[in-house]
């Protein structure tokens, strides 16, 4: 008997009895992208041995991973997401985290830095140093990076809106390091797009905001070329809401944008590609998450050869950072998130991430503590040295439910970015509001989900205790806002103001034309020029972005 009738026996000798006997949990079991899971997929189903389609690791279209030999050759990057309080403060945090085996830094900037607002702003009152670390001007960059040495340590940067300014510090800092901008290796997020879909720490209007982006692809092409000068988000995507195959296509979608404006303004694809990254969610669906990452690999490798003519293989992969979903941590029972984080993070490994960040357990909580990241940075390394899931490359591949599950997710983002391309593009679908209603809707039913108890969360909404949650808190000292501000003053005190003005005006002179931002900003920084101050002289001249209401 062929594949087919064998499977047809199975079900009507086995599988059907046995539903008779025992009924399954669920009439249906289904994904976030309502993918429906069959008990079996039938072997004549799945053709694995597709060039096209599978290839193998490093070769288009590059389904199995970027790299010929993934971990085998060099594990990914281990990266905590920290940063809280003063830059003192979270220095000390990352010395911790590489004297512990970390092997990237990455760091969380708080809300007002996020915004483009000084620490000693009004609208700054009470938020900083809460959500990540508090970086007004290139001093409390200095100290943030204190005794780390930037040609040896790579730095991920979570900032979007004021991206350019930062990075303008990190390489400031750097040659006062001795450090040379082509021995600098990292990220900026400069994912503006994902901030007025999901997120909201955008600044500037859009137009403005790609021109910048598009600044920071031509001057790190030229001075910076080890630097991945955007990771196009699809984590705040997912967080707020979206399914898997929403992930891949919105977040793909918005890549497609960035990569029209860089051509648009003159560079050739094979020049920028291989300089940008991507940055994903590693979710709780164990299967879907692996299929989820090879589908955006082998989507991307398509688009970049098929739509933008990319020549070069570095410039068809898709290479990206994965961190564990913020989104399912829950404040109930919290050491059950070792658990989930754990699965999440295999997941990203089995599906080939380049980097990692794995939460603590007390991140639903509050911010988290020494124990706990140490905690979360074990799991990661005990994934890669002790599971043996880094011992072989793509280990998942030629799973029948991997392989139709792959083809699903790629399938339904293939048709999202039909959709959005029929509307006019990224920032068409954005403003029109349809990516956004697409994520509410999808949020909604995830939410109705758990509310009927269809979806179980553990501790939540089945398996409850009463407890005390006996768990470390981190508290952020309160001194530190008026820290800042007296840091802040004494800057401005000893600067030289009259060149600081001059600095400024010549910022608002490029900001009305179409030289490259890069250069002058990086002046300013180095002329002690804050982060409020340059972001507000560029408000003055560009305005900001007001959300519109969708219906």
């Amino acid at each position: 008997m062929d594949d087919k009738e064998l499977y047809n026996e199975w079900i009507g000798k086995c599988y059907d009895p046995a539903l008779v006997r025992f009924p399954e949990r669920k009439k249906v079991f289904k994904t976030s992208s309502n993918i429906e899971m069959p008990p079996v997929i039938p072997a004549d189903q799945i053709v694995l041995d597709r060039e096209d389609s599978l290839g193998y690791p490093g070769q288009y279209p590059f389904t199995r991973g970027v790299q010929p030999t993934m971990y085998r050759g060099r594990l990914w990057t281990m990266r905590q997401y920290a940063g809280f309080s003063s830059a003192k403060e979270s220095n000390e945090r990352y010395r911790f985290l590489l004297e512990q085996g970390q092997t990237g830094l990455s760091v969380a900037f708080d809300l007002p830095t996020q915004i483009g607002y000084d620490a000693d702003d009004k609208i700054a009152l009470g938020e900083v140093g809460k959500v990540g670390v508090s970086i007004s001007s290139i001093e409390d960059m200095e100290i943030l990076l204190k005794d780390i040495p930037l040609d040896k340590v790579s730095t991920s940067m979570t900032i979007n809106a004021p991206a350019a300014v930062l990075l303008a510090m990190y390489i400031a800092v750097a040659k006062r390091q001795g450090v040379t901008p082509e021995q600098l290796r990292g990220t900026i997020q400069n994912d503006i797009l994902k901030e007025y879909i999901a997120r909201g720490t955008y600044i500037f209007p859009p137009t403005p905001s790609m021109r910048l982006i598009t600044d920071i692809f031509q001057y790190c092409k030229e001075f910076v070329p080890n630097w991945n000068t955007i990771s196009i988000s699809g984590y705040h995507i997912r967080e707020a809401g979206s399914t898997a195959a929403q992930e891949v296509a919105f977040t793909l979608a918005n890549g497609i944008a960035y990569i029209e404006a860089a051509v648009k303004a003159g560079m050739d694809v094979d020049e920028f590609a291989s300089q940008l990254s991507f940055f994903f969610n590693a979710h709780n669906n164990f299967l879907e998450e692996i299929a989820k990452f090879r589908a955006a690999r082998r989507l991307y490798a398509r688009i970049m050869k098929e739509r933008f003519g990319a020549k070069k293989a570095s410039s068809q992969k898709l290479r990206f950072h994965t961190q564990t979903a913020g989104s399912t941590l829950t404040a109930q029972q919290p050491e059950n998130n070792v658990v989930r984080v754990t699965l999440q993070a295999l997941s990203a490994v089995l599906g080939g991430t380049q980097s990692l960040h794995t939460n603590s357990m007390d991140e639903a909580l509050w911010l988290p503590t020494q124990k706990a990241v140490q905690v979360a940075l074990r799991t990661q390394q005990i994934i890669a040295y002790e599971s043996g899931a880094a011992d072989t490359i793509d280990p998942m591949a030629g799973s029948y439910m991997i392989e139709f599950l792959t083809d699903e997710i790629e399938k339904q983002a293939a048709e999202y970015i039909r959709k959005i391309d029929e509307i006019g593009g990224a920032m068409k679908a954005i403003e029109q509001g349809y990516m956004q209603n697409e994520i509410q809707d999808a949020a909604f039913h995830a939410q109705r989900s758990l509310e009927d108890g269809e979806a179980v969360v553990v501790g939540v909404n089945r398996f409850q205790v009463d407890e005390t949650i006996t768990l470390e808190a981190l508290k952020i000292d309160q001194t530190i806002e008026l820290e800042q501000h007296e840091r802040l003053a004494q800057l401005r005190a000893k600067r030289d103001n009259v060149k600081a003005e001059a600095l400024l005006n010549r910022l608002e002179e490029c900001a009305k034309g179409d030289a490259n931002m890069m250069p002058i900003i990086i002046e300013c920084v180095e002329g002690y020029l804050t982060l409020g101050e340059i972001c507000g002289r560029l408000r003055e001249v560009w305005g900001e972005y007001r959300a519109p209401s969708f219906l």
